[in-house]
């Protein structure tokens, strides 16, 4: 695999295709990872919220019926591969985009397997907080709406951003699968050129780049997720 791949002719021809292709490419690996979990969280965190939220002694319960329906859904959404999904999915992105091909026809399924993956992100998160801190405001007399979007959510900020980083970077790998049926990206590139014309140093490239993403995803989502945590600036004040 690795034979000559380094040669002068090898690496001459991927410095051509990395100035001609992957910047296109980058761009469209960014494009659909942020616009997915963008549409992922849409759908996602109001659907955790109400996990926890409509539960039996939950803030706004809700029939248990409606419950065990949004938990089976959710469980099996998450229980199809990312591969089969795509293609199951494939008549609601043509309905959708009109194509089932390209940048834009790939958001639709990294959509809808993301967004059962946050929702139990979300449920994790708001299950972590402290049930005094909810009852302090159920007792000042706060409604359902009102403990949900000033007390819940921003309580739960740090957690939130911090599982928030792990779906995108988890959207972000589901990209180059997306290459497979026709997505764009760095996940074409390496599928195109390392698989079907063995050109394996373009592929290592594509993978760097992709790792590079990640940790830069990775690195952001964490400095937010400690720069708006309450806890550490407590601890520092009292410091």
């Amino acid at each position: 695999m690795f034979t000559n791949m380094f040669a002068p002719e090898k690496v001459s021809e991927a410095v051509d295709i990395f100035l001609s292709d992957f910047p296109l490419a980058l761009w469209e690996t960014l494009y659909a990872t942020v616009l997915s979990t963008l549409f992922a969280v849409l759908l996602g965190l109001p659907l955790g919220i109400l996990l926890v939220a409509g539960e039996k002694n939950g803030v706004l319960p809700l029939p248990s019926w409606v419950l065990k329906t949004l938990n089976v859904v959710i469980n099996i959404l998450r229980s199809i591969p990312f591969l089969i999904l795509m293609i199951l999915v494939i008549p609601v992105t043509r309905a959708l985009v009109g194509t089932s091909i390209g940048t834009m026809a790939s958001v639709v399924p990294l959509s809808i397997a993301a967004f059962p993956f946050i929702a139990r992100l979300v449920e994790s998160s708001l299950r972590e907080l402290n049930p005094n801190i909810i009852e302090t405001a159920q007792s000042m007399g706060a409604s359902p709406l009102q403990i949900i979007f000033k007390v819940m959510i921003p309580e739960s900020v740090p957690s939130l951003i911090s599982n928030f980083t792990i779906a995108i970077t988890t959207i972000l790998g589901y990209t180059a699968m997306s290459g497979i049926i026709g997505g764009g990206g760095l996940g074409k590139i390496a599928i195109n050129y390392g698989y079907y014309r063995y050109k394996y140093l373009v592929m290592m490239v594509a993978v760097i780049l992709l790792v590079v993403i990640v940790q830069v995803f990775q690195a952001v989502g964490t400095y937010l997720a400690v720069k708006l945590d309450k806890r550490i600036k407590t601890r520092r004040h009292h410091q």
